[in-house]
């Protein structure tokens, strides 16, 4: 039995804004990754399906519950997670958190202000930061950047499509205290270009989320895997561009993602940057040492 051809959305880790267990990330990590990305995408799916009731919708969350915890094989994408996790001895935890905030979107559909919106990042976003740690092995005193990090994203993500949630599943995570503050209404998301009190009201949700930017940009420097510091530090560089796109432009209007070119651009920046960063950090590192030694 499965319970999931019906609703799928047809995204994959490629769709992403940003990268998911891309090939800079050593092969022995990858398959977890993308098995964790599966399973999350599936739930994602059910929650945000536009016809699905929310019955409907939390019976299949249930099922990828179940499943992962071992207690049934009916959902097929919690499958090779549940064998990862058994196989590298990692909680389910991660995951389940997750669920959380996925049937959290079942059944709340507005945010009363900062707080909440960042509550519902500690279930919907963090988790994902905190399992790609666990599975390189890396200190827990790394999560505290990751989720830095992982709340930047998610809330890039739902300024983007604000209209489009509102629009496809009436879900507003535009916290409704910065609405009210700057005299906009959530019927305002529903319009093809934004007004100009909406449009101030998304700025300074992006202005608040960029506060959280030095918090994010202590994790690449703070993993030890030389790989997984790359790969966070292109994430940081690409969100921070998108932070900036998103002060000056409308996401209802305008386009708010990079083209590939322009994303590879900022990704072989970020890159170089953290090559020389970490090789003039080891070369410090070495030098002490021998000073120590003589």
């Amino acid at each position: 039995m499965t319970v999931d051809a019906k609703y799928k959305s047809g995204k994959s880790e490629h769709d992403e804004n940003f990268p998911v267990a891309s090939r800079i990330i050593a092969s022995r990590y990858r398959a977890p990754i993308l098995a964790f990305y599966r399973f999350a995408r599936a739930a994602d799916d059910a929650a945000d399906h536009a016809s699905l009731d929310p019955a409907e919708k939390l019976r299949i969350l249930s099922a990828l519950e179940d499943t992962l915890l071992g207690r049934s094989d009916a959902a097929a994408d919690a499958l090779p997670l549940r064998g990862e996790l058994q196989k590298r001895g990692l909680s389910p935890q991660h995951a389940l958190d997750l669920l959380k905030a996925f049937r959290q979107d079942v059944t709340k559909n507005r945010y009363a202000d900062w707080a909440e919106l960042i509550d519902y990042c500690r279930y919907s976003a963090m988790p994902v930061g905190r399992f790609v740690l666990d599975v390189h092995g890396e200190s827990k005193s790394t999560w505290i950047a990751s989720d830095a990090l992982c709340a930047v994203l998610q809330i890039i993500n739902h300024v983007q499509d604000c209209g489009k949630d509102f629009r496809n599943i009436d879900r507003v995570y535009v916290p409704l205290d910065e609405l009210a503050r700057h005299g906009a209404d959530v019927s305002d998301l529903a319009r093809p270009h934004s007004s100009p009190q909406l449009l101030a009201c998304l700025r300074a949700i992006v202005a608040r989320t960029k506060e959280l930017l030095p918090e994010a940009s202590q994790l690449p420097p703070g993993v030890s895997d030389l790989r997984l510091s790359v790969e966070t530090s292109v994430i940081v560089a690409l969100a921070r561009e998108l932070l900036n796109l998103l002060s000056t432009r409308d996401p209802l209007s305008d386009r708010v993602h990079f083209s590939k070119g322009r994303a590879a651009l900022i990704a072989g920046r970020a890159t170089a940057s953290t090559l020389v960063a970490r090789a003039t950090g080891r070369r410090a590192i070495y030098q002490a040492v021998r000073d120590d030694a003589a």
